[in-house]
């Protein structure tokens, strides 16, 4: 058996790999973009056969396709959307503008796919060819953009929502857990008043909670998609209401309300959707960098940090310092986190780079909207099963800081004025005690009043 095929197309003649289901387009992109060595995703590949699958059932209703043809056609979809046939994608996801490599590889694929289920031989395009049957009323411009929002959609409420639903729900148990625990707050890295630790983990588990909500509200305009835009937006070589038959197909396949967008025209010119998306994943990464730059300060030490809080050992900390322990999984959310603030403003400058009636830098902005969510919703679950849990508070430490701080003299204002209470937080400051033991030394308050006005609990707001 000879170990290649030829094909041929408009520029020439291509050798093919005998048992590759892919075909001449694809050689010629793989070859001439050797770049990144990154494909595109698994998730980004089963959204695109839904649409291809849809594609030929919605022919097949308009009388377009025979019917022989179109169950092949689908019946290859369902087995590539199932993760089969994964290695045949091997175009750059850094290739030719648009997306039109990674369409017509799956193009090729799924032809020569469902060539095999009727018995004919790959590369037997006069009995289904990549262009005319399995890209029938389409085109990479109408159908490259829907599969970046079936496929961010479906994987942000599949892996990244649930994901944070999980750190919001375990921020609240601890927010609940600590609510009895007095602390010093701190503000410009300064002791402030107090507070709990529970109140602090409650405005952390607040943030999570509005993010999921900007996350569900930007991923509504993902739902619309372009499908029958053809070319330019006009429907040109697309049969009526095939976009109403095929987005069918979509809903029925994905049990989501995908829907026929408003403008089509704006739907294949602009990138506005996936940009709110892209800038609410940017949310969702500044809000939880912060709760992890906070748990590694407050964890910080054994003996020279906070101290506050006792992070769960994941690991050795270092190569060379015996016993040091990092907070090793903050570290790890940070990074991911920065990474993804980096693929928002690649998102960004491709948006805003589209020419006239397509952007055709499409394939960086799913690459880097699918590999945001799925490197957010692994990071966020490891911050809640190996970080969050079982996050412990330092009582002795965190009661030591308390007796200690200066900012009590805030409480003493309201009977003594705030010159005074300066007097009194600067002496004890030179004189390394405590507020209250300046307060009773300088006779300003009955022992019995000064315990009152500095009852830790109630500046606390523990009622």
């Amino acid at each position: 058996m000879a170990s290649e095929r030829v094909e041929e197309d408009s520029i020439g003649k291509v050798r093919v790999p005998h048992d590759a289901y892919y075909g001449s387009f694809t050689v010629r992109a793989s070859q001439n973009f050797k770049i990144s060595g990154i494909k595109p995703s698994a998730e980004f590949i089963s959204a695109y056969s839904i649409i291809k699958k849809s594609a030929a059932l919605a022919n097949l209703r308009a009388g377009r396709l025979d019917k022989k043809i179109a169950g092949a056609i689908a019946r290859a979809c369902d087995e590539i959307a199932s993760g089969k046939l994964y290695d045949q994608f091997i175009v750059d996801v850094f290739q030719a503008g648009a997306g039109t490599s990674t369409n017509m590889n799956l193009n090729e694929v799924l032809a020569n796919r469902a060539l095999e289920l009727l018995g004919k031989k790959k590369g037997d395009y006069s009995v289904i060819h990549p262009n005319d049957h399995v890209n029938m009323s389409q085109s990479t411009n109408d159908t490259y953009p829907s599969c970046i929002r079936i496929s961010s959609y479906l994987a942000m409420h599949s892996k990244l929502i649930p994901a944070l639903a999980r750190l919001h729900k375990s921020l609240d148990t601890k927010a609940k857990e600590f609510s009895g625990v007095v602390k010093l707050g701190r503000t410009h890295l300064q002791d402030a008043v107090p507070m709990t630790l529970g109140q602090e983990f409650s405005g952390y588990a607040a943030s999570i909670a509005h993010e999921i909500t900007r996350l569900e509200s930007s991923a509504e305009g993902l739902l619309e998609l372009p499908i029958g835009g053809t070319a330019i937006g006009s429907g040109i070589n697309a049969p009526e209401k095939f976009a109403d038959m095929a987005i069918a197909e979509i809903r029925k396949s994905t049990g989501k309300n995908f829907k026929k967008c408003e403008s089509i025209f704006k739907a294949m010119q602009s990138r506005s959707e996936e940009l709110e998306t892209s800038s609410a994943l940017r949310g969702v990464a500044v809000a939880v960098s912060k709760i992890a730059n906070d748990l590694r300060l407050l964890g910080s030490g054994p003996r020279a940090g906070f101290g506050e809080l006792i992070l769960p050992e994941v690991q050795p900390g270092s190569s060379i310092m015996p016993g040091k322990i990092n907070p090793s999984v903050p570290e790890m959310v940070n990074m991911v986190c920065f990474q993804v603030i980096g693929c928002d403003q690649a998102i960004l400058q491709a948006a805003g780079s589209g020419q006239l009636e397509i952007n055709v830098f499409m394939p960086l902005i799913s690459y880097n909207l699918l590999f945001s969510i799925d490197i957010l919703a692994n990071a966020v679950s490891t911050l809640e099963r190996l970080c969050i849990r079982g996050i412990l508070a330092n009582i002795k430490e965190i009661s030591r800081h308390l007796e200690e701080n200066l900012s009590l003299a805030t409480a003493l204002t309201p009977y003594i004025g705030y010159e005074k209470a300066v007097q009194v937080a600067k002496r004890a400051h030179s004189e390394g005690r405590s507020v209250k033991e300046i307060c009773v030394e300088m006779r300003l308050f009955r022992k019995e009043e000064l315990d009152r006005i500095l009852d830790y609990r109630k500046l606390a707001g523990i009622k």
